[in-house]
């Protein structure tokens, strides 16, 4: 936890959320406040973050949500006028985590909690380091020769055609090292000398800039995949191995859980005819019963899936709730985590897991639950 975050014992909590006002994440997190009885969150946009004049007050828990849907914030971050280009994410990332960091000492001057630690944002918004991380943790992860921050850099398309040779296999995923959303992902497949195939949501204009979509689309020449990897390679790219994933009525599976406090409270099944399940690229969701019951059919433990989620959760202890990103194998047995997302919990109406403690919430009602469970045991703390 951020220092700020052992200074503050006290009555219930009293939160700010930087966010976009308006958005429907703050809305959200708005409605899970009041449902608690607890004071509307103090809304500090991050247009003040990113101008230097966002203020914190003495005694306020500090929530910080996604910077996304506002095309002012994303001008200022990415230096595109356009928030549906895919480039400029490296600057992104470097402008991002500068405003997470300016948050962080600015909350903790004023004598306010912040949920989310800036180093461990730092981390979650880099593919490579997060891999590493979950990795060395002993968490399954696919294989990539790109992981860590002492990996070679991949600079064109020639060097994920080296790394795919590297780790013997002609299937991977190459991801923008800072991209969220399915932004700037392809899922490339080679079939012999000069047969590639990339499914993607990028779109190239003539003038070779790049579009992000919500079709997604194959491209099966390698000069086309070739210009769209070279053109992403200068924001930095995460290569990993493509792991056959399970299949529920023909659909590839995967799911997205949510983890608060260290603890799986919330799960979504998602499926697509596509390599990707984003539920925004034409994914659908699927009856978690029946994946359940895949998992016992097959002498699978879910609670072990579950586990698998908390494992990845705790190597970041001090961020409040990620999105874990499951991967279950074709056998339904063992399971791998494709990515943790700061983000992660815009799951509208989704309530809790049986016996995960938020049964009712959604997931930001969970969160909130989380700061009030965690401020009630300070004053027991301080009191005993």
């Amino acid at each position: 936890m951020s220092p700020s975050a052992s200074s503050a014992v006290g009555p219930a909590p009293r939160f700010a959320v930087v966010g976009v006002p308006g958005n429907r994440r703050v809305a959200f997190f708005q409605d899970a406040v009041r449902a608690a009885g607890l004071p509307a969150a103090r809304v500090v946009p991050w247009l003040d973050v990113l101008r230097g004049e966002a203020v914190f007050r003495p005694g306020e828990t500090v929530r910080m949500d996604s910077p996304g849907e506002d095309a002012e914030v994303e001008r200022l971050l990415r230096a595109v006028d356009d928030p549906t280009r895919v480039e400029g994410t490296a600057l992104w990332y470097a402008r991002f985590t500068g405003a997470v960091r300016a948050v962080a000492r600015a909350a903790d001057a004023a004598g306010a909690v912040l949920l989310d630690d800036p180093d461990e944002a730092a981390v979650l918004f880099d593919k490579r380091l997060c891999h590493a991380v979950l990795d060395g943790a002993g968490v399954p992860v696919p294989a990539s020769p790109t992981s860590g921050a002492a990996a070679p850099v991949v600079r064109d398309w020639a060097d994920v055609r080296e790394r795919m040779a590297a780790l013997g296999t002609p299937r991977v995923f190459v991801k923008l090292a800072h991209g969220s959303s399915a932004s700037g992902v392809l899922a490339v497949e080679t079939a012999g000398p000069g047969r590639i195939r990339a499914t993607t949501s990028v779109e190239r204009d003539a003038s070779g800039r790049l579009f992000n979509s919500l079709r997604v689309r194959r491209c099966t020449t390698e000069r086309e995949v070739a210009a769209i990897v070279d053109a992403l390679a200068p924001d930095g790219l995460h290569v990993e191995r493509w792991l056959p994933k399970a299949t529920r009525r023909g659909r590839a599976t995967d799911l997205r859980v949510v983890v608060v406090a260290g603890r799986a409270t919330h799960a979504v099944v998602r499926t697509s005819r596509s390599p990707m399940t984003n539920l925004h690229l034409g994914g659908e969701r699927g009856s978690l019963d029946e994946v359940r019951a895949a998992v016992a059919a097959a002498g699978g433990s879910w609670a072990d899936a579950l586990a698998v989620c908390e494992r990845a959760a705790a190597c970041f202890p001090d961020t409040l709730c990620v999105g874990v990103d499951l991967l279950p194998s074709t056998d339904w047995r063992r399971f791998a985590v494709g990515e943790v997302n700061a983000f992660g919990d815009l799951l509208p109406r989704l309530t809790g897991l049986p016996g995960s403690g938020a049964e009712g919430l959604d997931t930001y009602a969970a969160q909130v639950a989380a700061v009030q469970n965690r401020a009630r045991n300070h004053r027991a703390t301080a009191t005993a």
